[in-house]
């Protein structure tokens, strides 16, 4: 097999580089460029949309927290653990990255609604979930918390084992360890979990709108301005998500560790 001519190969690379490019850049640029400076302005002085976007930020960054605080143990186990259905967890903990959002939603709604035992449970304890803030976080928290676990049981598995074994020989602890010496190794793949979390929750609408329409989170508040109002008020409010949305993603990039920092 000769295989194809190199010309040929490299034209191909370049235009299947260029067509994924334009792809991508040419809707958001597009979109980007739309409203006028005097409809931004407006954007972004209307309550509405300040008060929106603030708790889309507040609730997302609640979520990554909570992640932090609660997803850690479950990524540190998955990394230094084998075990019988651990193929089966792994997919379990994947899955609300691909069950459609609208399920999450319904679902958290089946689970914690005012006509179920357990959502009249949370009530007398003074928790509400359906249209609250908190149940936006725990949606939010729900749908990031794939992309914390993932990313901490990466930073974990990258940490050699014999580190924490001459640990334990020196006489140090399990849990001395573990937060002396695994933690601190893998704190930076740990930050970008967090990151990945935040940036997947602030993306959210399918489970939210479910849960809680009300109060409105930024994609959400965009949804009704496009319904209500068309195109030319919805778009403000998606130049400043996509906006928010790319400087996570640079964050993101700046402090993944690369290929040669793993060497």
């Amino acid at each position: 097999m000769t295989g194809i001519p190199g010309r040929v190969f490299h034209v191909w690379l370049a235009a299947s580089c260029a067509l994924v490019l334009l792809f991508i850049t040419v809707p958001l640029v597009r979109t980007l460029a739309s409203p006028s400076l005097e409809q931004m302005g407006a954007t972004l002085t209307d309550p509405d949309v300040l008060r929106s976007v603030g708790l889309s930020m507040g609730a997302a960054a609640v979520a990554s927290l909570l992640a932090l605080i609660f997803g850690t143990p479950l990524a540190y186990v998955m990394a230094r653990r084998e075990f019988t259905g651990k193929k089966i967890l792994e997919s379990i903990i994947d899955l609300p990255i691909m069950i459609p959002h609208p399920v999450i939603g319904i679902a958290f709604l089946t689970l914690a609604g005012r006509n179920n035992w357990f959502g009249r449970l949370l009530g007398s304890l003074g928790v509400e979930i359906m249209g609250t803030v908190t149940g936006i976080t725990v949606v939010l928290f729900f749908v990031g918390l794939p992309f914390y676990i993932n990313a901490a049981k990466a930073g974990f598995e990258s940490v050699p084992v014999r580190l924490e074994k001459v640990s334990r020989s020196l006489g140090a602890s399990s849990s001395a360890t573990f937060f002396r010496v695994t933690l601190p190794l893998c704190r930076r793949s740990m930050l970008v979990g967090m990151i990945m979390c935040m940036a997947r929750a602030l993306s959210e609408f399918g489970a939210v709108v479910i849960v809680a329409y009300h109060p409105m989170i930024a994609p959400v508040l965009m949804f009704e301005r496009f319904t209500a109002y068309g195109l030319k008020y919805s778009q403000p409010v998606a130049v400043i998500l996509i906006v928010v949305s790319l400087l996570f993603f640079l964050a993101l990039r700046v402090l993944s560790p690369s290929e040669r920092e793993g060497a």
